[in-house]
């Protein structure tokens, strides 16, 4: 007996809006027969949204309407009863509309759309609200409806005007149809009621009609007839603006157009006086009659103007009485340098001004040029720092009057430096076939000084400033080189057992930007006696120079003439020393005046200059009377009884002194 459900069951398809809702039926029971009649109450749930009939509703409404209107709105259906049925509206905020809910006698609700504040097309042309239906089910339905709410214009906007008044000015020979102005005026309704039409107040001049043109659409106020500043200079010319509604909104402002003067009258000359006959004696200055000139142009038109000749009365100026020119060298030529500037206060030709450079010094016209007409100076060769620091010369600038007056302006170039040269050596000299062999003992002493590199740059300053570093060199440990002086010195004391011959590689640098370096070669040879010397020194020659045979004889030489001059010397000591034992008292009573000892041998520049070493020069040059291996020369002073034998010493000497020069020099020079 249990009453089931055989299919869904739809209570708004079974009912509608009917409410409630129930289905009949009847149960028979057999056994005993009975018959049952029954009902089935079908309850609603919320599941229907309510529905509007359209998605979007359009409205339009005069923004003239007043406050307090109502406009009803399309209702939503809920199919729903009861609380799940359509129980409320709701509308999107807005500051002009509110929303007024109204229930039917069925109970059915409705929306009506109440103005509050009134519309203004010119300030917002549409709206768009939202209205939205709710039910009454938990959680509520909803559907939703676009409003859209065209303002429709009223003519509540006069026109009005960018400005209340236009200035204009046009000269008085303008031919029609030139434009003075353009006024502009807007009216913020639309449509007919925001059209303008511009037309002359009327209370404008019929004067003024004539000689203006006013184009009513576009606002240009044109020249319509001839303007004479002569009998008008200002015209005050009154416009409006009106739109096209059925009642016209008009605004209205003014033109001020200023006639401006023109050249168009000839001076006239009235003579108001005249004195007749005059005196043929009559003095300079005698007033023969009164003249009276009138222009009816205005200003500067109705001056009569006399014209002053100009007097070339004026030499040119120069903005500088010299200049300073600073140039680097190895320039490229034809580059402006510098524009002589200068000015006349005459006129026409007394003003014009030409530019000569005056020919001082010949070279300058092959270096420099000079525009005639601007005064620019240019280089037309390349300059160097080395051949010449500094140009002088003499700019002329002459006017063309008559005669011309002309001005001298002194210009003076200096040529600065670039490090565009490495250093020089001069000693030793790298580009010859002779070798130089600098010589030290055996055990000379660390900080000894054997020999020094010379060289020089030909840049200026910080350019020429050369450094020195060893390189290198055949035992780096044995030898430094002076950073700033070349010298070449012993770093540590030399063993018998060091290598006989050491070559050093200087290298020379300045301190220029950007750097340049050059290297010289240095020999140096460890030798006892000078015997060593020459004989590395043959050892060096070069095998295949066939020359070596006459070196080798001159060395021979060499060794000879030395040895003899050895025993000359020794003979001569000898002699010298016999003879002073026997006269020794008398000698030593007037030795200091006898005799004058010079200073010591300065043999610093012949070790520089890389001749021979220094204890070969105290073994060789020997004289009598030394107790220092010094040259003495004797010099007689009064009559003694010695006089013979400083007079044979006298005579003596001059052959020894020819013998020690003839030996040095034999031996190369720094020069060579």
């Amino acid at each position: 007996g249990a009453l089931l459900v055989s299919e869904r069951i739809d209570r708004e398809e079974l009912c509608g809006a009917l409410s409630p809702c129930s289905l009949s039926f009847e149960i028979v029971v057999e056994n005993p027969l009975e018959l049952y009649s029954g009902a089935v109450e079908i309850q609603d749930i919320n599941d229907n949204d309510p529905v509007f009939p359209s998605s979007q509703a359009r409205l339009e409404i005069s923004e003239s309407v007043a406050a307090g209107a109502r406009f009803p709105l399309e209702s939503a259906q809920d199919p729903d009863v009861g609380v799940n049925s359509l129980q409320t509206y709701q509308l999107s905020a807005n500051p002009h509309f509110a929303l007024d809910v109204q229930t039917r006698v069925d109970g059915s609700k409705y929306a009506e759309l109440v103005l509050e504040k009134e519309l203004d097309r010119e300030e917002q042309r549409e709206l768009h609200l939202v209205l939205t239906a709710l039910d009454g089910g938990s959680p509520p339905r909803s559907a939703h409806v676009q409003i859209h709410i065209d303002v429709v214009d009223a003519n509540d906007n006069a026109p009005v005007f960018n400005q209340s008044a236009y200035k204009a000015s046009v000269r008085e020979n303008t031919p029609s149809g030139t434009l003075v102005a353009r006024i502009s005026a807007y009216d913020l309704d639309d449509g007919p009621n925001g059209d303008i039409v511009y037309s002359f107040s009327s209370h404008t001049p019929a004067k003024v009609r004539e000689l203006f043109a006013l184009d009513s659409a576009t606002g240009e106020l044109r020249v319509k007839g001839q303007l004479d500043y002569e009998e008008t200079k200002l015209y005050e010319i009154y416009l409006q603006a009106k739109d096209k509604g059925a009642v016209p909104g008009m605004a209205h402002c003014k033109v001020l157009v200023e006639v401006v003067d023109v050249n168009d009258n000839a001076p006239e000359v009235t003579v108001t006086s005249v004195y007749s006959p005059v005196p043929e004696d009559a003095a300079p200055g005698t007033v023969v009659a009164l003249l009276s000139v009138t222009d009816l142009d205005s200003h500067d038109n109705g001056l009569i103007l006399v014209q002053v000749s100009d007097v070339n009365d004026n030499a040119p100026k120069s903005s500088q009485d010299s200049y300073d020119v600073y140039v680097l060298e190895n320039n490229v030529p034809g580059i402006p340098i510098l524009n002589v500037s200068a000015t006349d206060p005459d006129l026409g030709r007394n003003a014009h001004l030409s530019y000569t450079l005056l020919q001082g010094d010949p070279t300058v016209g092959h270096i420099f040029s000079i525009n005639r007409e601007n005064g620019t100076l240019y280089l037309l060769s390349s300059l160097d720092h080395e051949y010449q620091v500094e140009f002088s010369m003499m700019v002329q600038v002459q006017d063309s009057g008559s005669p011309p007056l002309a001005t001298n302006v002194s210009v003076s170039v200096f040529v600065t430096d670039l490090n565009d040269n490495a250093p020089t050596v001069l000693y030793p000299h790298p580009n010859t076939t002779a070798t130089y062999t600098d010589v030290v003992a055996p055990g000379t002493p660390a900080g000894h000084m054997i020999t020094k590199v010379v060289a020089v740059d030909a840049d200026a300053g910080y350019n020429a400033w050369i450094s020195y570093t060893l390189l290198q060199a055949t035992d780096p440990s044995l030898f430094s080189v002076g950073l700033h002086s070349g010298e070449i010195f012993t770093a540590r004391q030399l063993r018998e057992d060091e290598a006989p011959q050491h070559t050093l590689v200087i290298l020379l640098k300045d301190h220029g930007e950007p750097m340049l370096s050059a290297s010289a070669t240095v020999s140096i040879s460890v030798a006892e006696m000078v015997k060593e010397v020459f004989t590395d020194l043959t050892d060096m020659a070069p095998a295949n120079d066939p020359r070596r045979h006459v070196t080798f004889y001159l060395i021979l030489a060499v060794i000879l003439v030395s040895a003899a001059f050895f025993i000359t010397m020794l003979s001569v000591g000898i002699f010298k020393c016999y003879k002073w034992r026997q006269s020794k008292e008398l000698f030593n009573s007037s030795r200091s005046t006898l005799y004058r000892t010079p200073g010591p041998f300065h043999h610093i520049d012949a070790v520089r200059g890389g001749f021979t070493p220094p204890n070969f020069y105290h073994q060789v040059y020997l004289t009598t009377d030394s107790r220092q291996s010094d040259l003495l020369c004797k010099k007689p002073f009064t009559s003694s009884p010695l006089g013979s034998r400083q007079s044979t010493m006298r005579n003596g000497e001059p052959g020894l002194y020819h013998q020690i020069v003839g030996t040095a020099s034999r031996l190369p020079t720094p020069a060579e």
